[in-house]
């Protein structure tokens, strides 16, 4: 099976940038993936796709290397196992509040004797390479997130649960939770208490020899993020970028042309 190369950076102490996919589209998916990520997940969440746009999206990266991961829409045992046999070599999934939700997922992510996972890598037996049976148990990551006053209640339990890789910091949800709508959802959260949480989960993580991942929405809240320790950090994503670039593009050019653009006469419509 062709190794995780994520792991292989960990265990080498660098930290790794992840890419995020929301528009499904596998021309999208392939552009972000060429551009030097070490993974690209792709949002199945809150994404604008579902499965039928997962799988071409998976196919589409696989040329660049990538190592490709998927947010799942919730705990739910088919839809972890099904990304997973179509190739996904890791599993983000949301809303984990409780140690015995974070076994649960553990479970839908390993085959037997260390999880419940059923048998039928349909592409992943191609894309992965050979022996995917096993050797999947050790490459395929699971992360779960944390994004509420429950979960970080539990944190240390969570963090100590058998099979899990790592803990993904959704910080609009977490915001909103711990504050009690108090705090706008967004990333890059500059209150001490919402870093003083960062900090405090990045710590646990450590503790419990897991990974520690961050949503952020910049470059440089991202390198703030791996100073504070951690492990792999997603900044923006396809859509977000998308947005950004056509805007600073659109503005430069009124800038320029001080609002003054030709008039455009008649046309062809």
């Amino acid at each position: 099976m062709i190794t995780n190369r994520l792991k292989q950076l960990w265990a080498e102490g660098k930290p790794t940038i992840n890419g995020w996919c929301s528009i499904g589209n596998p021309f999208t998916a392939e552009i972000m993936a060429a551009q030097g990520y070490d993974s690209v997940s792709i949002d199945v969440q809150h994404g604008a796709l579902d499965y039928t746009s997962v799988l071409p999206m998976l196919q589409a990266m696989r040329a660049s290397g990538v190592v490709t991961m998927a947010r799942v829409p919730w705990l739910e045992p088919g839809v972890i196992m099904k990304i997973l046999d179509a190739g996904a070599y890791g599993i983000i999934c949301p809303m984990v509040n409780t140690a015995e939700q974070a076994a649960e997922f553990v479970s839908y992510v390993r085959y037997p004797p260390l999880g419940q996972r059923s048998f039928g890598p349909t592409r992943a037996a191609y894309s992965a390479g050979a022996n995917y049976a096993a050797e999947a148990n050790g490459e395929i990551l699971a992360f779960a997130m944390i994004e509420t006053g429950q979960g970080m209640s539990n944190l240390e339990a969570i963090a100590a649960t058998s099979g899990l890789d790592g803990i993904y910091v959704g910080p609009a949800d977490l915001a909103l939770s711990l504050s009690s709508g108090r705090l706008t959802p967004g990333f890059d959260r500059e209150e001490p208490e919402m870093i003083e949480r960062l900090r405090e989960i990045i710590a646990v993580c450590k503790k419990h020899g897991i990974r520690g991942a961050l949503h952020c929405g910049t470059a440089e809240y991202a390198a703030r993020a791996i100073g504070w320790g951690f492990n792999m950090t997603t900044v923006s994503g396809d859509s977000r970028l998308l947005a950004a670039a056509a805007t600073a593009s659109v503005s430069k050019f009124r800038a320029l042309v001080g609002g003054n653009a030709a008039k455009v006469t008649g046309g062809g419509y």
